[in-house]
């Protein structure tokens, strides 16, 4: 006589943390406008109706993924951070920029991010965007002491960044690439 099996439920929470895996997935991978909330919850595991319980709408379920994003980038620049030892504006700056580059290192947060800028004009994708704009702009400000030419530098520049590492622009070796890819000392 064999066992039985016990089937062990997930809890809601656990259900939310795949469904967060999978959409991040989903979306990096073919955007906003090219991603279904079937398409997501058939490759969480669950029903569409279930995901609708989760969240209302597919705007609802982006605007997650960009705040579960922002969160990500958020914990690395506080890790970052922390681990400066000077109070310099400059080494923090640094630190932060070596972080930002870690984190888009992850081809699915990058491409949520480039997605996220491209879908903002949906209202509220765009004030997902605009949110996580400005969780990371003011805690940059108050942890480096930059001034805000600084931070505007910064963000200009890991935008750049965002969109040749996108474009697969620094596997070339061109002109172009390089004079775009060369930050200003």
């Amino acid at each position: 006589m064999s066992e039985a099996r016990v089937r062990q439920r997930s809890t809601a929470d656990e259900r939310r943390a795949t469904v967060m895996r999978t959409a991040i997935r989903a979306f990096a991978e073919r955007g906003y406008y090219g991603t279904s909330t079937s398409d997501v919850a058939k490759a969480a595991g669950i029903s569409q109706g279930y995901l609708y319980r989760l969240y209302p709408d597919k705007e609802a379920l982006f605007a997650a993924v960009i705040e579960h994003c922002s969160t990500v980038l958020r914990e690395a620049a506080a890790e970052a951070v922390a681990k400066v030892a000077s109070g310099d504006p400059e080494a923090v700056m640094a630190a932060l920029a070596s972080s930002y580059g870690d984190v888009v290192a992850d081809r699915d947060v990058l491409m949520i991010l480039m997605h996220g800028n491209c879908a903002a004009s949906v209202p509220a994708i765009g004030e997902a965007v605009r949110d996580c704009y400005a969780r990371q702009v003011e805690y940059i400000r108050a942890a480096s002491g930059a001034s805000d030419e600084q931070i505007r530098r910064y963000f200009g520049d890991a935008l750049l960044s965002n969109v040749l590492l996108a474009a697969g622009a620094y596997d070339l070796d061109a002109p172009w690439v390089r004079t775009l890819r060369t930050l200003p000392s």
